[in-house]
């Protein structure tokens, strides 16, 4: 007689991986940007000056990019899945490190959890790219919004843990990512391996080419300046307005939500206006918020500031992306490599030298002038004679973020 009992299923478990890059994405959104909000706490643990302060958002976004660099790599010789588990891995070990211990023992959590970003970021969003050949700007965008969720989530989860103690999130931020490997290793990805694209024909000269060191200097300030305000803003609301603790941690819950809102809003705004109006609007839109931080002295206006500044950068990277083949042809792919260098450098020198020009020049209310001044040379560029050149690759950018 033949048995009715189905077959178990067998582990491990065959699938595209995509939910589990998702869920990924979602940890890591909260890992890269909690030290902002958690600031003042390590700040106040380790009796730290804004200068030294500033050192620790230094190494998370300097060690990030050499997780980029073996990233690549990693998938080509062992494929997304296990690279995906290192990272995660990494990630879980410094938040984990980070709950205590000394001032040393923190720049080494933050440089473990900074690599381990720099390993998933690129393997997730290739993998997402991979899987998803005619839709892979949609899909894309999905996932760096999902990013941002966890980006605008860091302060709220950092708020509510403080009532009890900080440790708690970062304990359960490296729990969840522990629970995030083991469902990986209980998984197999299929396909797991990376395809192989042709080499682009470009012309290598590009690298003599005047504009590169422009657009590298572009993307080193957008980073910069994003970070700076993220990073910064809740140190700055809680010594403006002391009174309001909690909702002074929650302003970077209000910047990276503004970001998540412009992101989601430019395919709609795209219909009406160019890239090149919305880029100009949206830098006049954050300078306006630059001004409002400098100028604050109640939370409320810290608070416009910030949405005012999270609205207006939303979407100047994915804009300045897509125009990068308009700006050098079939070499693109090639440039990119120095150009997202140069933006991870920003994001880490830009932030460490708002902290030492709050150490040495009174405060963070003058430092906030640099973002400020970030946000201005942006403007000052996309308004520069190189726009008359950008809008003749305005049609396909526009179909690029609609897509």
């Amino acid at each position: 007689m033949a048995s009715s009992v189905s077959a178990p299923k067998r582990v491990p478990v065959a699938t595209n991986g995509i939910i589990l890059i998702h869920i990924d994405f979602l940890v890591t959104g909260i890992v890269m940007t909690f030290i902002g909000p958690m600031l003042p706490i390590l700040s106040a643990r380790w009796s730290l000056s804004d200068a030294r302060s500033g050192y620790l958002i230094f190494f998370q976004f300097f060690s990030s990019m050499f997780g980029m660099l073996v990233s690549g790599h990693m998938v080509q010789r062992r494929g997304y899945r296990f690279t995906l588990i290192i990272g995660a891995v990494l990630m879980a070990s410094g938040m984990a490190l980070l709950a205590s211990g000394p001032w040393l023992l923190g720049i080494l959590a933050v440089c473990t959890l900074g690599v381990g970003y720099g390993i998933t970021t690129p393997a997730g969003n290739l993998r997402t790219a991979e899987i998803n050949p005619e839709r892979s700007a949609s899909a894309l965008n999905v996932i760096n919004a999902v990013w941002g969720v966890g980006a605008m989530s860091s302060p709220f989860l950092v708020a509510v843990s403080q009532r009890h103690h900080p440790a708690y999130f970062l304990y359960g931020t490296a729990g969840a990512l522990l629970v995030l490997v083991v469902t990986l290793l209980l998984t197999r990805f299929v396909p797991d391996t990376h395809a192989h694209l042709q080499t682009q024909p470009g012309d290598k000269s590009f690298w003599k080419d005047n504009f590169l060191p422009v657009i590298c200097l572009l993307f080193f300030i957008y980073v910069g300046t994003e970070t700076s305000f993220g990073a910064w803003i809740a140190t700055y609301a809680l010594r403006v307005d002391p009174k309001a603790h909690a909702l002074a941690i929650m302003t970077a819950s209000f910047y990276w939500g503004a970001v998540l809102a412009g992101r989601a809003l430019a395919p709609a705004v795209l219909k009406f206006l160019s890239a090149i109006a919305i880029a100009r609007a949206g830098l006049t839109f954050a300078m306006l918020g630059g001004l409002a931080l400098v100028g604050a002295h109640d939370i409320k206006l810290i608070v416009v500031g910030a949405v005012l500044a999270g609205l207006g950068l939303a979407s100047i990277f994915p804009i300045s992306v897509s125009l990068l083949p308009g700006w050098f042809g079939g070499s693109a792919r090639r440039a990119s490599g120095a150009i997202f260098a140069s933006g991870n450098i920003g994001g880490a020198v830009v932030p460490w030298f708002v902290g030492e020009v709050s150490t040495h020049a009174a405060g963070l209310r003058t430092a906030f002038i640099v973002p400020l001044l970030g946000a201005t040379v942006m403007l000052a560029f996309y308004l520069s004679k190189h726009a008359p050149a950008i809008r003749q690759h305005n049609a396909e950018t526009n179909n690029l973020l609609l897509d």
